[in-house]
């Protein structure tokens, strides 16, 4: 074969171009859209139509289902959707990522490139330098367009010549003539393909080019972009590793769907290609001999001008079974939402877990396809931190009441130790989420709010370190031999209770940010602080007026003194809260 190791590094930086193009192109929308995504998904989702719609809509702007996918299954780990919207979504990304092949047949076999590409790139210059963030977004996608198509181009001109090269296609040959076996083989080649590149609109890609160069006929191509919805799925069931018990659903329910979808195309196989071909001929005014012909021919050995004929029929009719097979298997399967629901939940069962386990609920690492869309996930494990060192508060206070020297109170004191131990690790593992977030491609204002939410982080765990030096004083106490009076009991207690507030005006804010709920909190800190300058105050007082000794005084004010410090922690949480909303406001 008269291929070079060279032609052979040139396809494989081709496809790179490609590969590359299309993770920029995806990447600059999903920063231009910002929060604007999701709120599309929570607000479409009411019913299984409008998820499916929801779920092409959004897989059609992002040119890719895989990202579609993971963001979705990330939406249920966080809690954003529930599992029956979650597959409606999906089964409508594989509807949505038809408009790649269809991109592809259109501008990839029916327009010179560079007659687009280069001026399309001259914009996207013009728009990456401006100061505008949206601006450079759009420039960013243009850019992810042009090298997509110019991968696609130079990938056309990489592919081996079979006029120099007639010994490939004999070597082809050899696996294409076994009817339902070729068929087997090429689905299987076409999963792979798709696993291992991570993208079904790549594979594509080489698939309709193998097609149109004769390589493979068209029913092998099929075969093969059946292969391709297959192998699209492991991205998401990869991404769900590590997530929890809903995303792991709506990862498999997806693998589920794609699965018998191909199963019962197999079944109609020969007879739906040979329909495709029909309506092929019927659209483009041509026999199906003529179909036939220019499908199963090498564009390298036609004439130019048939090659041209027969690489866009080609495209077409790739992208026409693609979107018919897709749209028939939603139209099938959308009855069956709830039955899949079924499915899924008895093959993948909820396992119990003790709170005092550390598990982050929503955040998992194997997500982190698309920044942008990984900051929900971030925010509501935050919510669930501020939660937990709510609990731990909690104990603090059951502790100041129960029974010293008590095996319940060494019991409990050991609970609100490992409580806050779990705070740290919580602390390390959504601040290293967040740092790996904001070292992808993140919009401007997508770093802000990854800021906020590092100070919510930093600021939570401050709490917790509260709490656990409130309860590490009541040990010392319990252990000089200190007892509180009544008067002191009562103190704290009023103290601890206007925390409590506090900690729970905290924790709505986190889940609705609604102001309402942040002017509570800010004047429920101003009561912490007046009350504490009051009990200050009045300290040296009682001591001198033998209220209580000057010892009991000593850990008296450390408990007021942490405390009033644990307010103010909870008025920072509120601060960094307001600017994430002024963040998300403009974005």
């Amino acid at each position: 074969m008269n291929y070079s190791f060279f032609d052979f590094l040139t396809l494989i930086g081709a496809l790179g171009m490609f590969l590359y193009g299309m993770k920029i192109m995806s990447e600059g929308l999903q920063k231009a859209a910002g929060d604007r995504m999701q709120k599309i998904l929570s607000s479409m989702t009411n019913n299984r139509f409008m998820g499916v719609l929801t779920g092409m809509l959004i897989t059609a702007l992002i040119q890719s289902s895989s990202a579609t996918t993971v963001m979705v299954v990330s939406f249920v780990n966080a809690g954003l959707l529930s599992l029956i919207q979650s597959i409606a979504v999906i089964m409508g990304a594989n509807v949505g990522t038809t408009v790649t092949a269809w991109i592809i047949s259109i501008f990839g076999f029916t327009v010179k490139i560079a007659d687009v590409v280069f001026p399309v790139m001259a914009i996207s210059i013009l728009l990456i330098f401006s100061k505008n963030n949206q601006r450079r977004y759009w420039g960013e996608f243009l850019i992810g367009f042009s090298l997509l198509f110019l991968g696609m181009e130079f990938m056309k001109d990489s592919v081996p010549n079979l006029q120099e090269n007639p010994a490939a296609l004999e070597f082809l040959n050899n696996y294409t003539n076994m009817g339902y076996g070729s068929v087997l083989l090429f689905l299987l080649i076409g999963s792979i393909l798709t696993i291992i590149m991570q993208s079904s609109s790549a594979t594509m890609a080489i698939t309709l080019i193998m097609c149109s160069q004769g390589w493979i006929s068209f029913e092998i191509a099929a075969a093969m972009v059946l292969g391709e919805n297959i192998g699209t799925t492991i991205t998401a069931n990869m991404a769900a590793l590590s997530a929890n018990v809903s995303a792991k659903r709506a990862a498999f329910a997806h693998f589920l769907f794609n699965i018998f979808g191909v199963c019962w195309m197999l079944i109609l196989f020969f007879p739906f290609t040979r329909m495709i071909i029909a309506l092929v001929g019927h659209i483009n005014g041509m026999s199906t001999d003529e179909v036939n012909y220019l499908l199963n021919s090498s564009a390298a050995l036609l004439p130019p001008e048939e090659a041209a004929k027969a690489a866009t029929t080609v495209s077409f009719s790739l992208a026409l079974f693609h979107s018919i097979f897709n749209v028939c298997n939603v139209l099938i399967m959308i009855w069956f939402v709830k039955v899949y629901e079924k499915i899924v939940t008895s093959v993948i069962k909820q396992k119990s877990a003790t709170d005092e386990e550390f598990q982050l609920k929503y955040i998992n690492t194997g997500m982190m396809a698309a920044s942008e869309l990984n900051l929900p996930q971030a925010r509501q494990e935050i919510v669930v931190y501020a939660e937990r060192v709510r609990r731990m508060f909690g104990m603090v206070q059951d502790l100041l009441h129960e029974k010293e020297g008590s095996e319940a109170y060494a019991k409990l004191y050991s609970r609100i130790e490992k409580y806050e131990q779990i705070c740290d690790r919580m602390e390390i593992e959504i601040a290293s989420f967040l740092n790996k977030v904001v070292s992808g491609r993140l919009s401007y204002d997508g770093k802000l709010q990854v800021n906020s939410m590092l100070t919510m982080v930093t600021e939570i765990e401050s709490i917790g370190d509260c709490c656990y030096n409130l309860a590490r004083t009541l040990v010392r106490k319990q252990e000089a031999g200190v007892k509180f009076n009544d008067e002191i009991m009562a103190n704290i207690d009023a103290l601890m209770a206007l925390d409590a507030d506090a900690l729970e005006g905290l924790v709505s804010v986190l889940s609705k940010s609604e102001n309402a709920d942040i002017i509570a909190t800010y004047n429920k800190e101003n009561e912490i602080n007046n009350f504490r300058n009051q009990l200050r105050a009045a300290n040296m007082d009682n001591i001198n007026a033998k209220h209580y000794d000057y010892q009991e005084g000593i850990y008296y004010m450390d408990i007021v003194a942490e405390a009033e410090s644990l307010g103010d922690y909870i008025v920072n949480v509120v601060d960094a809260v307001k600017q994430q909303s002024r963040h998300k406001i403009k974005a």
